[in-house]
């Protein structure tokens, strides 16, 4: 019985199917294959493609996703370097930077195992670090105090450094402290001494404070006594003025008495007369005495 060309075209595309599955494989984008020879891994593929490979049992492939993995460790006790007890939890990002080194260490590359593996240096690194500082550079009402970054610093090198040793295949991108908390009877005790703080820089604000208004004080007092005698100076100056221009009209009013009679009848009666008012006086008492003769001139204009 003849087979037609449809079954066999079908037939040697299941071959050929097949042949890709047992001898093919391919490299996707962020991820890394590592090859393994009976067991014992061989060669890593990192360029994103297709790749040729012995079947199981000669070569068998394990897939590594080499993008940035997050994770946090646990909210545990350590001591400061003045014996408080501090709660404190990290995150962690980190990737596989050698599959085949990173392979053999984790039980076929789990990266559950790899997490806790990193779990446990990291509460190592955490508590030689936070021991070598003291609460204020955890905790304090002054910014200037607290040191965050450079403990991260630490504790990221100290835990690199570590992975690096035992060869793990593992680079960490960052860590950063996450949380930070105190034990109940510790609570009370650390709120105290933030309260201490407090009254302290107050207290030294307040002082800089009363310095800065005395200095403020001072000056203003010295420039107004400045002003004050630059016045007074230059009343002194005006008044001498004024007394020579008096001397000279006195010598003036001394040969013409008459003349001196008069002005000062004309200002007297200027002031009495300066906002509007009737008076009824005595015309022949000075001032108003000038007026005398001028009421009949007043009234008849052509007289002379």
């Amino acid at each position: 019985m003849k087979k037609s060309p449809l079954t066999l075209s079908i037939a040697v595309l299941l071959v050929l199917v097949a042949c890709s599955l047992l001898f093919c494989g391919q490299v996707r984008k962020s991820t890394v294959v590592v090859v393994t020879t009976f067991g014992k891994p061989t060669r890593t593929i990192t360029e994103p493609g297709f790749y040729a490979h012995w079947p199981w049992p000669i070569n068998q492939t394990y897939t590594f996703d080499q993008r940035i993995q997050n994770f946090d460790d646990k909210f545990d006790q350590t001591f400061t370097s003045d014996s408080y007890n501090l709660l404190t939890m990290v995150f962690v990002g980190w990737k596989i930077d050698d599959a085949q080194a990173f392979f053999p260490k984790f039980a076929n590359g789990s990266v559950p195992e790899a997490e806790k593996k990193l779990e446990g240096l990291i509460r190592s690194a955490k508590s030689a670090v936070v021991g070598k500082h003291p609460l204020s550079d955890f905790v304090s009402t002054d910014e200037k105090q607290l040191k965050f970054n450079e403990i991260e610093k630490e504790i990221l090198t100290l835990v690199q450094e570590q992975v690096n040793q035992k060869n793990y295949g593992i680079k960490l991108e960052f860590l950063g402290i996450k949380k930070l908390g105190f034990p109940e009877a510790v609570t009370a005790e650390v709120f105290k001494r933030m309260t201490s703080e407090r009254q302290v820089l107050s207290s030294k604000i307040q002082s800089e404070g009363e310095a800065e208004a005395s200095k403020i004080k001072a000056a203003a007092n010295g420039k107004s006594a400045e002003m004050i005698a630059n016045a007074e100076a230059e009343a002194t100056a005006i008044r001498g003025e004024g007394q020579a221009a008096a001397a000279k009209s006195f010598e003036v009013f001394q040969e013409y008495p008459e003349l001196a009679n008069f002005l000062l009848s004309l200002n007297a009666l200027d002031a009495s007369l300066k906002d509007r008012a009737t008076l009824i006086l005595d015309q022949h008492s000075q001032p108003y005495n000038l007026f005398q003769g001028y009421s009949t001139n007043l009234l008849n204009p052509n007289s002379k």
